[in-house]
């Protein structure tokens, strides 16, 4: 229901923003085809009542996403598409491995809350339960970009922006979060992970891959690649909040996920509208873009503020969740865990303050640029970011019932 809700509210504003992004590349059928049998298949994800129905929608998921990533059929698109077909593919393995494992040593593939293996496996195949948990964890990481299987991520940023930010915002990479979510607390259970060497190498990772994607943000200077990296970083976040395995790391996970998916999403389609409308693509190029554009780079800095967690937006009320149960879990690694969010937040203010700074108050000896032939930004685009912005700050002031909800959900009593 969580995963569901996210997609449900994001995808139709996607869509509307979509029909007027597309009307510069064209073959606007084949596209939305294309992106409505993806919404389809990932509301299968979000629905899926076990391990083997889940994996079947989560390799369709690669298969329908495949041709959107090279939509533009351009060299770039079709390289970063076969980039991104081989990472899932491969990730897709290991994570069948872990299937087969659920299905030899668990009760049943059903998802339950607290897991399905039989005490006798628990027992016996101990560590060799564990090791394939961490390999499933990696192998349904590559959707999520977890270090070092995240590099297809800012490769298929070349795609049109509408196929971007919901690849690196809600469908693809949340269905990654979202299967790493299910498999430790319904498939292989807290109970038997928790305290395990396995718990302590996702935690590891996860803590890596928020500090490197945060440091890729800083030094990209092409704004969606910019923002894919901070993709990458933010969706370990949720990684490294589930592998807390606790009722409050779970309630964090989610959180995280939903007012993540509002944040990226609504950047990126910043950033793609200033794309489309003036071809500006890189930071040199926003010095005073800021007044041209206004109501695009109001959203943009309201949205940045909430993805560096400044109060009272979303994005504080979710790394503030993630903190406190990683305090109350109280570990050496969940302190570890903590650390890399602490530093990713700095570095998350320093790449996303460059370019608002740089769009409402460029330095003196800037080269003039030329805005003249930029295009004015119409409703089909500015509605869905008015709304998106109205749903952030929203969340970040009235954010209680919401998350009342997952905690019920992540202490089982939904």
């Amino acid at each position: 229901m969580v995963f569901a809700g996210l997609v449900s509210v994001l995808w139709p504003l996607a869509s509307l923003y979509g029909f007027e992004y597309m009307e510069h590349e064209g073959r606007e059928n084949a596209f939305f085809c294309l992106y409505t049998a993806t919404y389809g298949i990932t509301v299968g994800i979000c629905f899926s009542g076990n391990l083997m129905t889940m994996y079947l929608f989560y390799e369709m998921l690669t298969l329908i996403t495949i041709p959107l990533v090279m939509f533009s059929l351009d060299h770039k698109s079709v390289v970063a598409a076969r980039k991104y077909m081989k990472y899932s593919i491969g990730g897709a393995a290991f994570a069948f491995i872990g299937f087969i494992s659920i299905f030899t040593f668990g009760d049943t593939l059903d998802f339950v809350q607290g897991g399905v293996l039989n005490a006798s496996a628990m027992s016996e195949h101990r560590v060799f339960l564990q090791l394939v948990y961490v390999m499933a964890v990696f192998g349904f990481g590559v959707k999520a970009a977890i270090f070092p299987l995240h590099g297809w991520l800012p490769s298929a940023s070349v795609a049109p922006t509408t196929v971007t930010a919901l690849l690196h915002a809600v469908a693809v990479v949340k269905a990654g979060a979202f299967a790493i979510i299910r498999i430790t607390y319904y498939s292989f259970g807290c109970d038997f992970l928790r305290g395990s060497w396995a718990q302590y190498v996702v935690i590891a990772f996860a803590a890596i891959t928020i500090v490197f994607g945060s440091s890729k943000a800083v030094k990209e200077q092409h704004c969606k690649r910019r923002l894919a990296y901070s993709t990458v970083s933010n969706l370990s976040y949720i990684i490294f909040a589930a592998a807390l395995m606790t009722p409050a790391g779970l309630t964090a996970a989610f959180t995280h996920m939903i007012f993540h998916g509002l944040m990226k999403i609504t950047l990126f389609y910043c950033i793609g509208a200033v794309m489309v409308k003036t071809g500006r693509k890189y930071l040199w190029e926003m010095d005073g873009i800021g007044r041209k554009m206004p109501l695009i780079f109001v959203v943009y800095t309201i949205a940045g503020l909430a993805l560096v967690g400044i109060p009272p937006l979303c994005g504080f009320v979710s790394k503030w969740y993630i903190a406190t149960a990683a305090v109350s879990e109280g570990s050496a690694w969940a302190k570890v865990g903590l650390a890399a969010v602490m530093i990713s937040a700095l570095l998350t203010a320093a790449y996303i303050f460059e370019l608002v700074v740089r769009a409402w108050m460029p330095a003196k000896e800037a080269e003039p640029q030329d805005f003249s032939h930029c295009h004015p930004v119409g409703l089909r685009m500015s509605v869905p970011l008015v709304i998106l912005t109205i749903m952030i700050v929203a969340f970040g002031l009235y954010s209680g019932p919401l998350t009342s909800f997952f905690t019920d959900i992540a202490s089982g009593l939904l």
